[in-house]
């Protein structure tokens, strides 16, 4: 039986495997919680982009803040990504990990001087300048090392994505981008900077999105953009239709990465803009439903109006169902024979937002492990300390080989660098 999301993922016979491994031989090996991903899951989600922008002058930058961890990273420089950064830090992690500068692209709307300068000294793609202030900040940090940064203005369409509210970055109320308004004037005023080249146009509405129109009114406001600042005399080279497609946890249909691009590729050749190079920054579509949370089952508890399975995974270890109320699929790693039981899963963590999962029907008994579905993205990424917890470990999996691609923080890990006062 294959499991929503990725056919990498099903039962052979009561065993939930990853490709050719079991989850509950993995938890064994390297413990719980544990974050597993499937390779083979990532470089099928990354054909489909890959597909649909053959022929064409293209580059797909994974979003490097979805999964970070440097074998993931390895996995899609292998296969020729670039990689899209909001930090200094990521942009380490992907030289780390065999990322080629000359395709990374810097977005985030906070950039500091300091993280202008190590991009510009390694040679990144571009950056995508989400203010006019930012502009100026960078233009000065360019010409005192007697550079030039490339530029591509990020634009803010006013576009409902119809996502989460936490999720959502292309309305006015958003912090992202440049008003639609002032684009054309912003970006005459980036072409009159001596340490700036203008060389494209960004776009990114939000994350989760499970619809191709708002992409498709978008693409329509950017194109509409293009045409009125190439007619400043300000030339545009290529346009970054950002990312956020969405995937399935529970009941969504999203479009395929495919059907997608091949649409928004109709619209822009339709628009006669088909000469453009073209940039994509998927994230959670490549690798979102290629993970999965082991953890193991620690009790059962009863209760007048709830039943609880606590569980040793908690919202320091994958914070979404907290942050977001995201409904996350939770599954046995070994199916029983037994009557199925509604429970809340939930964490060790001191807060009642520590839950995984409400009103599941699970049949498992303690020392059981469950899996927590569609955790590849935002999962390990977004975890933390809390409560003094070690962060889980995290093991890639290909065929029946598995590999611990980060070790499980131990309790010298959790205060390494702080100091006692004298």
């Amino acid at each position: 039986m294959t499991l929503p999301g990725s056919p990498h993922l099903a039962y052979r016979g009561p065993q939930l495997f990853v490709e050719g491994r079991s989850l509950n031989g993995l938890a064994s090996e390297f413990g719980t919680p544990l974050y597993v991903y499937s390779k083979a899951a990532m470089l099928d989600a990354l054909a489909a982009y890959q597909r649909a922008l053959s022929g064409r002058d293209h580059l797909v930058c994974y979003a490097v803040k979805a999964n970070s961890n440097l074998a993931v990273l390895q996995v899609f420089a292998q296969a020729g990504c670039g990689f899209d950064i909001v930090s200094s830090g990521e942009l380490h992690r992907v030289l780390a990990a065999g990322g080629k500068p000359e395709k990374v692209v810097f977005s985030g709307i906070g950039k500091t001087r300091a993280e202008m300068r190590h991009a510009l000294e390694v040679g990144v793609l571009c950056f995508n300048v989400e203010s006019e202030s930012e502009l100026e900040v960078l233009s000065g940090v360019a010409t005192e090392l007697g550079r030039v940064a490339r530029v591509s203005l990020r634009v803010n369409p006013d576009v409902d994505a119809g996502t989460h509210p936490y999720i959502s970055t292309g309305l006015k109320g958003n912090k992202f981008g440049i008003a639609h308004e002032r684009a054309v004037a912003t970006y005459r005023r980036a072409a009159g900077l001596s340490g700036l080249e203008v060389v494209g146009i960004d776009c990114h509405i939000g994350s989760q999105i499970t619809d191709t129109t708002p992409y498709l009114d978008a693409l329509d406001r950017v194109l509409d953009l293009v045409e009125a600042v190439e007619a400043q005399g300000v030339p545009i080279h290529h346009l970054d239709l950002g990312g956020g497609l969405g995937i399935t946890y529970t009941d969504e249909v999203p479009p395929s990465a495919e059907v997608l691009v091949r649409q928004l590729l109709a619209r822009i050749d339709g628009r006669g803009h088909g000469h453009r190079k073209v940039v994509f920054e998927p994230g959670r579509s490549l690798v979102g439903n290629a993970g999965v949370l082991v953890t193991e089952v620690l009790y059962l508890k009863p209760g007048e109006q709830k039943n609880f399975c606590i569980v040793d995974a908690a919202m320091n270890d994958l914070a979404r169902p907290a942050m977001y109320e995201a409904y996350m699929g939770i599954v046995p790693c070994a199916r029983r024979d037994m009557p199925a039981t509604r429970l809340d899963v939930v964490g060790p963590v001191c807060e009642s937002g520590d839950w995984l999962g409400r009103d599941r029907d699970l049949a498992v008994v303690p020392g059981d492990h469950v899996a927590v579905l569609s955790a590849g993205a935002y999962g390990m990424s977004m975890a933390s300390n809390y409560n003094s917890r070690g962060r889980a470990a995290e093991v890639l999996v290909s065929g029946e080989q598995a590999w611990l691609v980060r070790e499980r923080e131990d309790a010298s890990a959790l205060f390494k660098g702080e100091h006692l006062i004298t």
